[in-house]
């Protein structure tokens, strides 16, 4: 969809603190209700929360995934993701808290005026079902 003339176009900025997270696979487990951030909603961070399943292979990056299952059904149920994607929703974790309000100071300044959702477009799915951020996206994949 084209924007109307004089419309404000949101670029997304970029995300520096997903990729540079080092949170390890371990750091999740099954069971675990968990989010993965996408953007801002209202004020608010907003994404796709979901529960921890099962441990996958995360063909994308090459490192222990999880396999997730998003409750709410939809047209992919479950996917596979990395643990630096995650954030804990069940349970309030040190290192989960400090990359949440780090995403909070880095996004919720740049929408402060804007009342509508903002995807950033940080990820995508694969044909394989697993969520890739873009900065670990690789070429032909």
């Amino acid at each position: 969809m084209i924007p109307p003339p004089n419309a404000p176009v949101l670029a997304p900025p970029p995300d520096p603190l997903t990729p540079a997270r080092d949170i390890t696979h371990a750091h999740f487990r099954a069971g675990d209700q968990v989010v993965v951030l996408k953007g801002v909603a209202g004020g608010e961070l907003w994404g796709d929360a979901m529960r921890v399943v099962a441990p996958s292979w995360h063909t994308p990056t090459d490192e222990d995934g999880w396999r997730l299952r998003d409750a709410t059904g939809g047209a992919q149920t479950y996917l596979t993701a990395h643990p630096r994607y995650l954030v804990h929703l069940s349970r309030r974790c040190p290192d989960c808290l400090i990359y949440l309000r780090a995403m909070e100071d880095r996004l919720l300044p740049k929408y402060a005026a804007h009342n509508a959702l903002i995807d950033c477009g940080w990820y995508a799915t694969t044909a394989l079902g697993q969520l890739v951020h873009v900065a670990d996206a690789r070429g032909g994949r």
